[in-house]
Order: C-alpha cells, then structure tokens, then sequence
C-alpha cells in the first residue's frame, strides 16, 4: 500500500480511530480520578462520541474504500453510525446513577462501552468477511464483559458465562463459513462471495458455506435458532447494557447482512428463501413466548426477537426500498426500545428494582406523566398508529407486497397483531390496576433527558415518516 493509499484509508477510517483512541484516553484518564467523579467519565465519554460523530458527518460524501477493499465509508455506513452513536450516548447518560447505584461506574465501563462501538462501527463499513470478523469479536468481547459486571449477582455471571460459551461457537461457525469461501473462490470480499453465491450452477460447498456465515450473523440479531442466549443475557445484564445491546449489536449485525444484499445479485437469487423461513420463525417465537412472560426485561427479550423476525421480512423483499425499509425500521426502533428501558432503569431505586411487570400496577395513578410516556413507547413497539412504530412496519409491508410476497406480508400482519396482546397487557397493569406498593422512581436530570429525546424521535418520525424514509433511501443508494 502507498503512503497516499494508506493516507487516504486513515482518513475513511477517522471516526473509528476517534474513538478508539478516546478509549485508550479515558482508560489512562480512570485511573487519575478519585472515587466520585463519575460524572467526569459520562461527559468525557459522550465528548468522544460528538466528536466521532462530528468527523463522519465531515466526510460524509462520496463512498471511499480503504484498507485495499476491505473497509469503505459511504452513505450507508454513516447512517448506521449514527444509529450507533444515538445507542451509545443513550446509555452513557442512563448510565449516570444507575451505575453508581451498582456500583460498576468505573472507568473500565465507559472503556467497554466505546470498544463496542468501535466494533460496530466497522461492522458497518466492513467489505471484506475478514473485517466484518474483526468488528464482530471487537464488539463481542465487549459486550461479553459487560453483561457480567454485576460481579456479585449469580444471574449476572450465569449470563456472561452462557454468552461467551454461545459466542464463541457462533464465532467458530462463522470463521469456518469464511474458510470455506476463501478455499472455493480464493477471495474474502463480500462482492466476490455475492456473485460466486448466485452462479450457476451453484456450488452445493459454497452454499453451505454461505448458511454457515448467515448462522454466524443472525446470532448477533437473536434470529431463530440462534436466539436461545437473548432472554438470560438481558435478564442478566446491568440494565443499561442491555438496553445498548438490544440496539446496537443487533443493529450492527443487520448492517452487515444488509451490506450483502446491496448486490443486486443477491436479491435476485434464491438467497431469500433461507430468509423468509427465518424471519417466520424468528417472529412466530418471539411474539408467541412473550405471552406468558413476567419479568419485564425478559418479555423485552422475546419482543427484540419478534422485532428482528419483522426486520428480515425487509431483507427478503430485498432492492433499495426494501433495505431502506429495513434501515428505517433499525432507527425507529433504537427511539422507542431505547425509551422503554429508559423507563425500566429510572424505576431502580433502592431495592426496588422494577423489573416485574406488576411492579407497574396502578404506575398511571401515581405518575401519570411518565405512564404516558410508557405508553408511547408501548404503542410503538406494537405499531399502533400515529406512532413511528407503525410506519416502520407498513414500509416493511409494502416493500413485501411491491415485491409481491404477499402471503409474506399477510403472516407478518398476523403475528404482529399477537404480539400487540403483551405490550397492550402492560398498559393494562399500568391504567387498570390499582398500586400494590408504593415507590419513588429515580428521575435524575439525565434520564428526564433520554426520556424526552426518545420521545420526540419516537412522534416526530411518526409525523414526517416519509422524510426519514427518505434519507434511508439516499443512504442505500450512496452506497457503493
């Protein structure tokens, strides 16, 4: 590589070093800081994610591969960027006193935390099955660490434990997918292996290959069969991390099945197959065992698995509406699945920790500002209209029914109108109960923050969808 070639990919590659290096920073800056200071970790640690954000919006433009083909930063990957900034900063400003509440506020946190997005980030610009590996196990690792710091809860440790045994073995069966392409087609890049995909005849070795990296992939978005970790890593996870895992990663990993189906190849094979059995099963188990679930953050859980089965109904229709359609969907859910924990973590207080459903009864008699916003939220999630959770939903239909997998959008229809019943149950438990217990949520200036921001993300994309949809569409076609 030139010193012009290796000055140029430094130069695509910018934010990520941004905010890799902030990291480093703020680990050297932890070690300096009395106990206490916490407040000095959050601001710096958004500080690095501004500025991170501030340069992408900079070279923003044109889509500039790097790294001899194997990272590229163009539209479509800003825009995901973004969708992982929003996670981040979230959680940093959530995790102001809920961290000191745990007592896991050390500068190590907010390191794990940037790492993460690192990780993702290079996800989505990754053109190369190696870089993808590189983002995924960056972001991984993170992520397993973090949803054990609870170092003195059992159900913590049991949850870190059974992520990194899970992760690992999706790891394993993506890099033996990898290993195959590269010995049938002698290359690594994503292009080469969505053309080699729809050849014809198709190798029987490739195809194989191919579902073991999709198995690799749908693992980070919690798509049946690879779903079994979700509900005991987000029960077990600190609130926040769980929070940021349920949008980032899973964002992350859709940014990458997406980066594959931007070849026009690829949408015209019969790819879309193995898909559309996914996402069938994918929501039909998500919306069906958060029936008779009790514990908030697992009935999350099942809902963000639900929600991924409802998001590759995007990937099958394929072509630009329907992965903006998708893209779209990611962001409206990043608002409202952000807002929603941004009620569970605000209800930790004392030994009162908010996680049990009829925890909530009667919550819209004693604080009917904030039940009002929970139910916003909830409405979102089930996609009831006006509320930006319904428009994410109807573009994913008509990109199914323009691309006629009608029978696809009329079973989409039907499992969500199932999956509306738990979220309506809760508003039940909220408006309809009376309070069992009385309890003082934890509404710190932050949190108020998130709440209103999650908020307005969550109406004004319900009242200009159109707009957004747009700027998903640019992104797709910015995309080289």
């Amino acid at each position: 590589m030139t010193a012009a070639a290796l000055f140029q990919s430094v130069l695509a590659s910018l934010p990520e070093i941004v905010v890799i290096t902030g990291a480093c920073i703020l680990l050297i800056l932890g070690q300096f800081l009395r106990k206490g200071r916490a407040p000095v970790l959050v601001w710096a640690s958004v500080a690095v994610v501004l500025i991170a954000a501030s340069v992408t919006l900079m070279r923003a433009g044109d889509a500039q591969p790097a790294y001899a083909g194997m990272f590229i930063a163009d539209r479509f990957a800003v825009f995901f960027k973004f969708v992982f900034y929003l996670a981040t900063v979230l959680t940093f400003l959530l995790s102001r006193r809920y961290a000191e509440t745990e007592g896991i506020g050390s500068s190590e946190y907010y390191v794990l935390l940037l790492l993460a997005l690192s990780g993702m980030m290079i996800m989505a610009s990754a053109t190369d099955l190696l870089s993808v590996y590189v983002g995924v196990e960056l972001m991984a690792i993170c992520t397993y660490v973090l949803t054990g710091f609870l170092r003195r809860e059992q159900r913590s440790n049991e949850a870190a434990l059974k992520y990194v045994i899970l992760g690992s073995v999706s790891t394993g069966i993506f890099l033996y997918g990898v290993s195959l392409v590269y010995g049938l087609t002698g290359t690594t890049q994503l292009d080469a292996m969505a053309a080699a995909v729809t050849g014809d005849p198709l190798d029987p070795g490739l195809l194989l290959a191919v579902v073991f990296i999709v198995a690799g992939l749908v693992f980070k978005v919690g798509a049946v069969p690879f779903h079994m970790w979700i509900p005991d890593v987000y029960e077990g996870a600190p609130t926040t991390i769980t929070a940021f895992m349920s949008v980032g990663p899973k964002a992350a990993g859709f940014a990458v099945i997406l980066r594959v189906f931007l070849n026009p190849l690829v949408a015209t094979s019969d790819v879309w197959i193995i898909l559309a059995v996914l996402a069938v099963l994918t929501m039909a188990l998500g919306s069906f065992v958060a029936l008779v679930q009790d514990n908030f953050k697992r009935l999350l859980a099942y809902s963000s698995i639900a929600h991924a089965g409802f998001a590759i109904f995007g990937v099958v229709a394929g072509g630009a509406d329907g992965i903006a359609s998708v893209m779209l969907y990611l962001l409206i859910y990043s608002f409202m699945n952000l807002g929603i924990f941004a009620t569970l973590i605000m209800m930790r207080n004392g030994d009162f920790s908010g996680e049990i459903i009829e925890d909530y009864a009667g919550f819209a008699k004693s604080r009917p500002g904030l039940a009002l916003l929970m139910l916003l939220y909830l409405f979102s999630l089930a996609g009831i209209p006006p509320t930006a959770g319904f428009f994410a939903k109807f573009y994913v239909l008509v990109a199914l029914v323009e691309r006629g997998f009608v029978m696809l959008a009329v079973i989409a229809v039907l499992l969500s109108a199932i999956a509306a019943y738990f979220y309506i149950r809760i508003v039940m438990v909220i408006y309809m109960r009376e309070p069992e217990r009385a309890f003082e949520p934890a509404l710190t200036p932050l949190v108020r923050v998130t709440l209103a921001f999650t908020a307005v993300g969550t109406i004004g994309i319900g009242l200009f969808p159109a707009w957004f949809l747009r700027l998903a569409q640019h992104s797709v076609l910015g995309a080289n």
